[in-house]
Parts: C-alpha cells; sequence; structure tokens
C-alpha cells in the first residue's frame, strides 16, 4: 500500500514576517505524521488544492506587495522552493519502493527514518535553467509584454503537465533527455490524464486538438532554447505530431440574410449583439479588433487598422452590409457597441437560438484512438469567432479568391486558411450550373 503524501502550511506557527511552514503529511494505515520541509511561505503563495507554490506574476507581487511590502521571496527562490517539494516527494516514493522490493512491511516512523537519514546527504543543487519548466517561467516572463493577453495561457498549462509527468515518473525533465521516447511517453501520459472537480464529481479530461496543441509548444520551447544556446536533444524532431481537423462552424447566407433582417426592435441587447456579430461576419475582423476599432480607422471605403494579435497593418474594405452597421451607430463615440468577450459569447448564442439557428451539427473528438462524437444544435456552438469562419467561408463561396480572402482576413500562412478552402455542397452546385446551365 502506497502512502498518502500531502503538503500543509502550519497556520499555527505564522512568524512576523506573515510567513508560515510547509510540512508534509504522510498517511499510511490509519497512521498520520508531519515532516517538515524547511520552507516557509506567505500563505497567498500557496495552492493547497494544485498542492504547488503559485507564480509570482506582476499582478500577484502588486498585490502582496500592499500588505507585505519588501519581504517577498524572489521569482527564483519559489521554483527552487518547487523542486525541493517535488524531490521531497520522489524521495519518498523511492524510499517506498526499496522497502518493497525487499519485502520489508513499513510504518510511517521507518519512512520518517529514512527521510531524516537522506537529509544528511547533501546533494549539490541543479542548475534551474537546465529544467524546462524553469526556462517556461523565463519565456512567460520575457512575452508578457509583448503577446496579447491569454495568448500564454497554453503555455501556462504546459508547465503545469510538466510538473505532472514529472511527479508520476519521478524523473526530473531535462532539455538534454528530451528525444523521441520522451515525446512518446508525455503524450500517453496527456491522453490518459484526468482531473476530477472536487465540487461537481466532473471528470476533465484532454482530446487530440489540445495535446497536440501542448506537443507543439513543447516543440516550440526545445527550438528557442536551442537558439539561445542551451543543449538540446535533436530527438524530438523525429517526432511527428498527429492533428485531427477541425471543424469550420460558420453561417450559411441564408443564415446571415436571416440573422440580418431579423427583428429586434424590442430587444436592444439583442440587437446590439447581432449587429457586431453580423459586422464580424462580413468584414473578418477578429472579436479583439472588434473591440479596438475607432472612427479614426474608418475610411470613407475601408477600414485601416494594426491587427491586435499579430501586430500588422490591415486593410477592409467595407460592403453594403457593414457600412450600414456603421450607419446605424454614427452618433456613438465608438462605431461599434462591443461588450465583453464573455457576455458576448453568451448572448450571441441566445440570439442564435431565438433566430432559430439550430442544425444539428455533429463535433467529433478523438482521445487517443478513442472517437466521442456529439451532436449540437448550431446555436450552442456559434462563439465571436465564428463570424470570422463565416466571412472566410461565404466569400470563397461567392468565387472571390483563397489570396485576396487571406488579404482582408490577414492570414499570412496558406496551412492555417487552408481549412476554410473547402468545396462545399453549395460552392458545387453553383460552379456546375455556371458551367453547365442550370436544371431545367
Amino acid at each position: 500500500m502506497e502512502a498518502s503524501l500531502r503538503y500543509e502550511l502550519r497556520r499555527d506557527l505564522e512568524n512576523k514576517k506573515g510567513e508560515q511552514p510547509l510540512t508534509l503529511l504522510i498517511h499510511l494505515s490509519s497512521q498520520r505524521k508531519k515532516v517538515a520541509t524547511g520552507i516557509r511561505l506567505i500563505p497567498e503563495l500557496w495552492s493547497l488544492e494544485k498542492q504547488q507554490i503559485l507564480n509570482l506574476t506582476t499582478k500577484l507581487k502588486n498585490l502582496l506587495q500592499k500588505k507585505y511590502g519588501d519581504n517577498l521571496p524572489k521569482k527564483q527562490t519559489l521554483i527552487q522552493y518547487q523542486d525541493d517539494l517535488i524531490d521531497l516527494k520522489n524521495k519518498v516514493r523511492k524510499i517506498e519502493e526499496g522497502f518493497r522490493s525487499k519485502g520489508i512491511a513499513y510504518s510511517v516512523e521507518m519512512l520518517i527514518e529514512k527521510i531524516k537519514e537522506t537529509k544528511e546527504i547533501k546533494i549539490k543543487k541543479e542548475d534551474p535553467t537546465n529544467l524546462v519548466y524553469d526556462f517556461i517561467d523565463r519565456y512567460i516572463q520575457e512575452h508578457e509584454l509583448t503577446r496579447v493577453k491569454g495568448s500564454l495561457v497554453v503555455y501556462k498549462s504546459l508547465k503545469n503537465h510538466l510538473k505532472n509527468y514529472e511527479v508520476k515518473t519521478r524523473n526530473k525533465i531535462r532539455f538534454e533527455n528530451i528525444d523521441y521516447t520522451f515525446m512518446q511517453s508525455f503524450q500517453n501520459f496527456l491522453i490518459k490524464w484526468e482531473k476530477v472537480h472536487e465540487t461537481t464529481g466532473t471528470v476533465n479530461t484532454l482530446n487530440n486538438i489540445t495535446i497536440a496543441k501542448q506537443l507543439s509548444t513543447l516543440k516550440t520551447f526545445l527550438g528557442y532554447a536551442k537558439r539561445l544556446g542551451i543543449k538540446v536533444n535533436d530527438g524530438y524532431k523525429d517526432f511527428a505530431i498527429k492533428r485531427d481537423k477541425l471543424e469550420v462552424i460558420a453561417l450559411t447566407q441564408d443564415e446571415l440574410d436571416q440573422l440580418f433582417t431579423f427583428n429586434l426592435s424590442s430587444n436592444k441587447r439583442l440587437r446590439q449583439v447581432r449587429d457586431v456579430f453580423c459586422f464580424s461576419c462580413v468584414t473578418g475582423l477578429r472579436f479583439s479588433d472588434l473591440q479596438q476599432l475607432k472612427r479614426e480607422h474608418i475610411k470613407e471605403i475601408e477600414i485601416r487598422l494594426t491587427v491586435k494579435k499579430t501586430k500588422e497593418p490591415l486593410i477592409v474594405p467595407l460592403n453594403s452590409y457593414s457600412k450600414a452597421i456603421l450607419h446605424k451607430y454614427k452618433e456613438l463615440v465608438s462605431p461599434l457597441p462591443v461588450i465583453s468577450n464573455q457576455k458576448f459569447n453568451k448572448y450571441v448564442k441566445e440570439l442564435c437560438k431565438l433566430v432559430g439557428i439550430d442544425d444539428p451539427i455533429e463535433i467529433i473528438r478523438y482521445k487517443g484512438a478513442i472517437k466521442q462524437s456529439t451532436i449540437y444544435k448550431k446555436h450552442e456552438i456559434i462563439s465571436a469567432h465564428t463570424g470570422r469562419k463565416t466571412f472566410a467561408t461565404l466569400s470563397l463561396e461567392k468565387g472571390i479568391p483563397a489570396e485576396t480572402v487571406m488579404k482582408i482576413t490577414g492570414h499570412s500562412d496558406y496551412k492555417s486558411f487552408q481549412r476554410y478552402v473547402k468545396v462545399t455542397e453549395e460552392r458545387k452546385r453553383n460552379e456546375m450550373q455556371k458551367a453547365w446551365g442550370a436544371p431545367i
């Protein structure tokens, strides 16, 4: 039987700086004992649920300085503390393995005795820059001011998964050890990964699309690290990432026209959401660019702005739809009544349900080799990004060349755009009739 290990703060032993000792609680066969880690933390830097020290982000640091002044630990110190916590857990597991391999029935007291023995042996600390997740911290810190808010979430998620993998395998992750075998093992770990929500009991898992994103992000880091002179094992390059195709959820021309002309005179909230959404559908603008849109960006026949995500200049020609929407709000300071992304995604689903956009849509995801199919009503999976997808899809159906659509949407990579270039049933009918004549 394996011991249960859990870190807890001793809230009864707080010092003058507000720090509390972090202890390891070992539970085995109804026996419970605490082991001192030698680490003291202010409680705001510890997550009991995640069992880890929190990142000292600029926002958190500013908040904590109001309470603790200059007594906050350095970011690198916290990273080292987290390493020590992983080391201690790994040490306990190895001690247990030693007992079991010899057929020795062990108690909590015996574990603690062995822990004390190993503590007396001084081990040289590893250079934290050699650890992949420490490098991720550095990458995040260096890019916080130059990347769009929210775009670094996937990197933080990768770090958490690597830490979980490290605990599971009991081996520290180092750049020189990340080869083809590691990538295969890490992929299998992500496929099997599960997290049970403590309150609802809901089990969260990762599908192949999310797993592919994690693996490609890791590859990005390895390439970045190599360019900075860090010794990286090139074996990871041989690992091919399999990517499942994403469905393109877009409105048809009939659905767009139905939405555009729907009577919402008695519902100002949904009327404004409709206008902003339709504007995206007929211009291809991302929601982040709708949010930053100002009067000075709008010229007589076009919109000129710098894309928030890519920092690239963009010119979007106006058309009859977009001109009509802008005319509705000509008295406003802002060209469009844009609300928060979260509220917009909620209201646009409500809007499309009201309009009757409810065709059944099958969404297929894979978890490893296991196919997971879910049927949704179309309005349930419409979001702000559907507008951009609608513009690309309908523009291609109307015969606008792909390279022209890419210029309008700001796509620079054809590989990311090509999923829109699919021959739809509507486009097939139009081109057949244009070439051979309509059926009589």
